[in-house]
């Protein structure tokens, strides 16, 4: 499948990429399989966050060209676009809008589609090899990936723009400069770091998660006036869970809090 999954302490899942498919990760093929592991994961509810991470010199650098070659030769290539991004696109949504929590740990190059997948996820961590590159323009092609959508809300419109149509390449120093990376760690601990994070921000209430990433995808946006409402029905449905019942007796208990409880737990 040309991918591992390897389940870890604390509801961690680590999912890498071998080093074929991070040098060309998104192929109908393996899109699919990515797409496949991802999702069963997100509709586990034991595994409260999910890390990605590539081999060798690459994170995840896109399409496959050759298979673009083929498919121009064979006039189906506006089909296996099409087909692509019918799979990539719906999975990112999940992603997104998904308690669980998504660390992409870029132990290399991340381009295209897969640039897209390292910026859907709620934490970005690079080595001092990783690098950011679009890579649309130089085969004549328009971003896609959620990568319009999601860079420019993490290093500004303008930038985004000029990292597009200067077809820029960021090392790991610059994106973490620019807003695009939360850290830099050394490789020999990059998933360390990465499952550090992962356990903690997983740890936290299903709704905290999930109510959190919806609001702060919605907040630039919205009015003020619709984001409050969101925000209103969101915590309402939220003080309804066993999970605010836990966190409110800790408090008054002065201890942590073990969140994920059912209702027969409690």
């Amino acid at each position: 499948m040309g991918l591992s999954i390897e389940r870890l302490d604390d509801g961690v899942a680590l999912v890498t990429l071998s080093e074929e498919e991070s040098r060309n990760a998104l192929s109908l093929t393996s899109t699919v399989a990515i797409s496949s592991a991802f999702t069963n994961l997100l509709d586990d509810e034991s595994c409260k966050a999910i890390i990605l991470t590539g081999t060798g010199r690459f994170f995840c650098t896109g399409a496959d060209i050759e298979d673009f070659s083929s498919s121009i030769d064979d006039g189906s290539i506006g089909k296996l676009v099409s087909d692509l991004t019918a799979i990539l696109h719906p999975l990112e949504l999940k992603i997104r809008r998904h308690s669980t929590v998504f660390i992409a740990a870029m132990n290399g190059a991340a381009a295209g589609g897969g640039l897209g997948l390292a910026l859907c996820a709620d934490y970005r961590l690079c080595s001092p090899n990783a690098k950011m590159a679009a890579s649309f323009f130089s085969l004549g092609l328009s971003p896609d990936g959620g990568t319009t959508w999601l860079l420019p809300r993490l290093v500004g419109n303008q930038r985004a723009r000029r990292f597009f149509f200067n077809n820029e390449v960021w090392s790991a120093d610059q994106a973490f400069e620019y807003g695009a990376a939360d850290e830099i760690v050394d490789a020999d601990n990059l998933i360390e770091r990465a499952i550090e994070i992962a356990s903690k921000w997983g740890s936290w209430s299903k709704m905290s998660k999930q109510g959190t990433k919806q609001l702060l995808d919605a907040s630039s946006t919205t009015f003020m006036e619709t984001q409050l409402e969101f925000e209103k029905a969101l915590i309402t449905a939220s003080s309804l869970t066993p999970d605010f019942a836990e966190g409110v007796s800790a408090f008054l208990e002065k201890r942590s809090p073990v969140f994920g409880l059912s209702l027969e737990e409690e």
